[in-house]
C-alpha cells in the first residue's frame, strides 16, 4: 500500500494491516472513529479495491454499507462467514469481546480463522472498549490500544467543523436562491495551532463537542473560543477526582525576586513553543521546586504555567495517598495517564515529598514502584506535557529522582532577603489599591528580616483591616502594628528551616541571586 498516514492512530492500524497479521484487536471506546481509520485504509488499498464489511449483533452484517443478504447465523457463523470468503476484505466486528469471554467454540474458531486467513488479504478487526484476549489467542492476536487523536488528526476534524459554520454576518439558514450558506473562511495556521491543542487529549467526538458548543456560542471559530475549549477539558479532568483544575495562573511580573528562576523560564518559553520541530533531548520536561514553605514554590508553579501559555493541573500527593499504600500505585499512576490525556498542560504535583513523610516504613515496595514509575513516565510523557514539582523536604526524596536528567533543574527557593522583601510588600500593596511609596517599606523590610512572602502578604492584610474597621487609608500607623502581630516561621520552626537551608545550599540552583 503506497500511501502516507495521516495521524498516529492510521499509522499503527495500517501498520498491523501492512505485516499482513490476520487477526486485529482494537481497544478503543471510539467506535465510529475506528471505523472510520479502517474506510481510509480499504480506500486506499490496491485502488479502493478492498471490501469492508461491519458486523454487530444487532445489525448483522453489511458490506460496504449495504446489509448482506444472506446473513451468518450469530457469532460463530459471522467467523465462518470470512473464512469461507474467498476475497480480499476487512471484517470489522463490533463488541465481539463477550463471545470470545464466554464460548470455547469462538476461541477455537478464532484460532481456525488466523491459519486460514494468513496471507489471503482478509483481515478481522475487533473493536471494543475493553481488552478481553483469552491466553488461547494472545499469541495469534495483533493488539492495539487507540491512542487519543494527535494533532493532524484533531486538524482534519477542525477544518471539517470550519466548513459547516456560515460566515459571519451571513445566515445558518438556507439562502433565498437555494445554495447552501458560505462556510466560515479558511482559518490562519496560527488560529488553527492554538485550537487544535486546545482540544488535544479530548478523544474525537469530545473535541468534536466541543468544537460545536464553541461555535453555539460564539458563532464561529477562532482564538477567542480557547477558554470554552478549555473548559471541556478541566470536566475530563474532574472525573479523576485527583486532579484539580487551577484557573488562575501569575506572571513572573507578580514574584518578588526570585529573578534566576524567571529568568530560567523566560529562556526555556521559545524551545517548549518549538518543541514539535527539535530535538526532544532539548525540550523542556520538567523542574523541582523546594523551600522553605510559604516562599512562593506554589506561586512560581501557577507562572510556569503562565510564562508557557499552558493550562495548569494540579496533583496533590496527600489526596494520592489517603486511601492507604494499597490504592495508592493505581491513583498515581491513573493521575499521570490522566494528565497525558490533557496535554498539553502543565502538570503540578504538590509536595511530592509527602508520600515519603507518611509512609516511611513501607515494607510492601510501593513507594519504591511508585516513584519508579514516576521516573519512567517523566521520560515518556507527551513533549508538550511539563511537570511542575514542589517539595518541602527535597532530602526525603530518593536519590535517583533528584540525581541531574531526571528534571532539567532543581530550584531551592530560600526566605526573601532584603530587596525582595521590599519587592514582595510592594505587589501586595499595589494589588490591593495601595500605594507602596507612602509607606517606610525600608524600615519595614528591616523589621521583618526572616520573613516569608506569605508572612508579608497576611501583615499587608492585616493592615488593610485596620485601615478599613478606622475607614482611613492605609499608612505606616496601620501596618506597623501589624508585623508585631505575627511570628514568623524562621523563629517558630528554626531548627526545621535551618535544616532545609543548609541541605540545599550547594545541591540546587538558588532561585534568587546570591548577594556578593
Amino acid at each position: 500500500m503506497n500511501t502516507e498516514p495521516s495521524s498516529k492512530s492510521l499509522t499503527a492500524i495500517q501498520g498491523i494491516i501492512d505485516s499482513g497479521r490476520p487477526l486485529i484487536y482494537i481497544q478503543s471506546a471510539e467506535e465510529d472513529r475506528v471505523i472510520g481509520l479502517i474506510e481510509r485504509i480499504t480506500e486506499q488499498w490496491r485502488g479502493g479495491r478492498l471490501d469492508l464489511f461491519l458486523w454487530s449483533v444487532t445489525e448483522g452484517l453489511r458490506q460496504n454499507g449495504k446489509p448482506v443478504k444472506s446473513q451468518p447465523d450469530g457469532p460463530r457463523g459471522i467467523l465462518d462467514f470470512i473464512l469461507e470468503h474467498d476475497k480480499p476484505g476487512i471484517f470489522l466486528l463490533k463488541d465481539f469481546h463477550e463471545f470470545i469471554r464466554d464460548a470455547a467454540d469462538i476461541r477455537r474458531r478464532l484460532r481456525d480463522l488466523y491459519y486460514g486467513c494468513l496471507d489471503t488479504g482478509r483481515f478481522t478487526v475487533i473493536c471494543s472498549p475493553v481488552k478481553c484476549i483469552p491466553e488461547e489467542i494472545n499469541r495469534e492476536v495483533a493488539f492495539t490500544e487507540l491512542p487519543r487523536p494527535d494533532l493532524k488528526e484533531l486538524e482534519e476534524l477542525l477544518n471539517a467543523e470550519v466548513e459547516t459554520i456560515p460566515r459571519a454576518g451571513g445566515s445558518a439558514g438556507p439562502r433565498h436562491d437555494g445554495a447552501a450558506p458560505a462556510a466560515q473562511a479558511v482559518l490562519p495556521a496560527e488560529t488553527v495551532y492554538v485550537l487544535t491543542r486546545a482540544v488535544q487529549g479530548l478523544t474525537f467526538h469530545e473535541a468534536r463537542h466541543a468544537l460545536r458548543r464553541a461555535t453555539a456560542e460564539h458563532g464561529q471559530l477562532d482564538a477567542s473560543v480557547v477558554w470554552t475549549l478549555e473548559q471541556e477539558k478541566q470536566q475530563l479532568v474532574r472525573k479523576t477526582g485527583l486532579i484539580e483544575y487551577v484557573p488562575n495562573t501569575t506572571g513572573v511580573e507578580q514574584i518578588g525576586g526570585l529573578e534566576v528562576l524567571k529568568t530560567w523560564l523566560m529562556q526555556r518559553r521559545e524551545l517548549f513553543f518549538s518543541r514539535d520541530s527539535i530535538s526532544s533531548e532539548i525540550v523542556p520536561k520538567g523542574l523541582l521546586l523546594m523551600g522553605v514553605s510559604g516562599c512562593g514554590k506554589s506561586l512560581s508553579a501557577r507562572a510556569v504555567a503562565n510564562v508557557f501559555g499552558l493550562p495548569l493541573y494540579r496533583i496533590d500527593m496527600v489526596q494520592v495517598f489517603s486511601a492507604g499504600l494499597g490504592n495508592a500505585e493505581r491513583l498515581f499512576s491513573s493521575a499521570c495517564r490522566a494528565m497525558e490525556e490533557v496535554s498539553p498542560a502543565v502538570a503540578w504535583f504538590d509536595e511530592i515529598e509527602n508520600a515519603i513523610s507518611h509512609h516511611h516504613q513501607d515494607n510492601t515496595g510501593v513507594l519504591n514502584r511508585i516513584f519508579g514509575f514516576f521516573l519512567t513516565w517523566m521520560q515518556e510523557k507527551p513533549a508538550g506535557l511539563f511537570v511542575a514539582a514542589t517539595a518541602n523536604r527535597i532530602d526525603l526524596l530518593p536519590a535517583e529522582m533528584i540525581r541531574k536528567g531526571r528534571f532539567d533543574q532543581l530550584f531551592f527557593i530560600d526566605l526573601p532577603d532584603r530587596d525582595e522583601r521590599i519587592e514582595v510588600f510592594k505587589i501586595h500593596l499595589s494589588r490591593r489599591g495601595v500605594d507602596p511609596s507612602t509607606l517606610r517599606l525600608d524600615l519595614i523590610a528591616d523589621r521583618t528580616d526572616g520573613w516569608t512572602g506569605a508572612e508579608i502578604e497576611q501583615a499587608v492584610i492585616s493592615a488593610l483591616v485596620s485601615a478599613r474597621l478606622a475607614k482611613e487609608a492605609v499608612t505606616d500607623e496601620h501596618l506597623f502594628p501589624a508585623l508585631r502581630q505575627i511570628v514568623p516561621l524562621a523563629k517558630t520552626m528554626r531548627e526545621q528551616i535551618n535544616h532545609i537551608r543548609s541541605w540545599a545550599f550547594d545541591r540546587a540552583v538558588h532561585a534568587s541571586a546570591r548577594k556578593k
